[in-house]
């Protein structure tokens, strides 16, 4: 008696784990110099390459990378991050909303920004966004502020009423000691300058309910700093993409951590997990995602896993903590691996971006790609890196490329033509 066994498409996406050459490693990349003998070993097995994920010499935001990745055209499909950030948290977008990315900061009375994200750590944040929520804006009667908070200083704040356009520019400066910045229009429309004036008002009121708001009357008697205004960047609206299924004929499923990811793929129709410990930072569980996507195996196709620890590391300037993030990586694949062994897998590795660590930004440096399965050619690479991974197979491919590649290895593409 003969059976078909089940064949599972696994995508690892370890956020800005590609890196350049550091001086203090000798030279090497934290990749390099990480003990990781299972996706070594996963190299050396399959096949693997460099991927331009979103163009050559492009540094990517992580939502365009991450379209990119799932085979969506970012330069077709991103409406901007916000919209991500707000499905992401799990608010549903209605057509004519505009959504932001919105940070809990701290500025002086002057509104000089002095910690942008008001020391990072924010347990009352959900007390400070019920505040936020019930800020009216007197220059649109017909808009309501929708403000939800997220992981410690971050939020989304969505505008909903007529005649909203997400051609505007930030509040946020993105950096610190300048004064924070009055959104203008990008378009001349009535749509652009009515969003701009609306954002500019809700900015200010967010400054006046929270400088005298009791929890940052007492995070600064307590020495903290105070979470006293919202500033907001990424406008975004609502993507008009045709469903991950439709397109793909493959039912699929995301397990991440952090909002924007989870966004993006709710954007696309994927399923969205979400799992107890992961928390996007260098704490997270990667664990309890390895587990959560073996359990997931038997009701989908495709299992795409999202680590944002890398990019934390590497924006923090922290080698030996990406290096360490990278071998848990390694142990999380291995448990995969483990727990998939009944199911026919294709498996791919890569990176949404580099983020050097040196740099502490994304790059637009080629990522190292590595695609595992059965009866795949393998070249003759036999460790996993940037360096390694120049001379692989694969080349040098798109980001775009990656899933149909996927796809065709386990034998679920469409033929073309007769």
């Amino acid at each position: 008696m003969s059976f078909m066994v089940e064949k599972k498409i696994v995508l690892i996406v370890a956020d800005g784990m590609g890196d350049r050459l550091i001086p203090k490693l000798g030279n090497k990349t934290p990749l390099e110099v990480a003990n990781k003998p299972v996706m070594d070993e996963l190299a050396r097995l399959g096949i693997t390459g460099i991927m331009d994920v979103v163009g050559v010499g492009v540094p990517p935001g992580s939502a365009p990378a991450n379209l990119a990745l799932l085979g969506y055209d970012p330069y077709k499909y991103y409406t901007g991050r916000g919209a991500f950030e707000a499905l992401g948290l799990g608010l549903d977008l209605m057509p004519g909303d505009v959504a932001f990315r919105a940070n809990f900061a701290t500025v002086d009375n002057n509104l000089h920004v002095l910690d942008r994200r008001a020391g990072r750590s924010l347990v009352e944040g959900d007390i400070l966004a019920e505040a936020v929520s019930k800020i009216k804006v007197e220059s649109a009667s017909d808009v309501s502020i929708i403000f939800k908070r997220g992981v410690e200083h971050r939020g989304v704040l969505v505008l909903r009423g007529s005649c909203l356009s997400k051609d505007v520019s930030d509040i946020d400066p993105e950096r610190e000691g300048v004064k924070i910045n009055l959104s203008k229009p990008l378009l001349d429309t009535p749509e652009a300058r009515k969003t701009a004036e609306i954002l500019n008002e809700f900015t200010l009121k967010s400054f006046e309910v929270l400088s005298n708001h009791p929890v940052n009357i007492s995070r600064v008697a307590r020495g903290e700093k105070p979470a006293n205004i919202v500033l907001c960047r990424g406008a975004g609206t609502m993507p008009n993409v045709e469903k991950f299924t439709d397109r793909y004929k493959l039912c699929g499923v995301c397990i991440a951590g952090i909002p924007l990811i989870k966004g993006v793929a709710r954007a696309i129709g994927l399923d969205v997990l979400n799992v107890d410990g992961a928390t996007g930072g260098l704490d997270s569980d990667f664990m309890a995602k390895a587990n959560v996507a073996i359990k997931s195996a038997s009701n989908y196709d495709f299992i795409f896993i999202h680590v944002k620890a890398p990019d934390t590391a590497s924006h923090d300037g922290l080698i030996d903590e990406k290096i360490e993030v990278i071998e848990r990586i390694d142990k999380m694949v291995g448990r995969i691996l483990d727990g998939l062994s009944g199911y026919e897998l294709y498996l791919a590795i890569t990176a949404d971006h580099c983020t050097p660590v040196l740099l502490r930004e994304h790059s637009g440096d080629p990522v190292p790609v590595l695609i595992y399965g059965p009866n795949i050619v393998n070249d003759d690479v036999n460790s996993y890196s940037e360096r390694t991974c120049m001379k692989g197979g694969l080349g040098r491919i798109r980001g775009l490329d990656l899933l149909p590649i996927l796809i065709n290895y386990a034998c679920k593409a469409a033929k073309f033509g007769e």
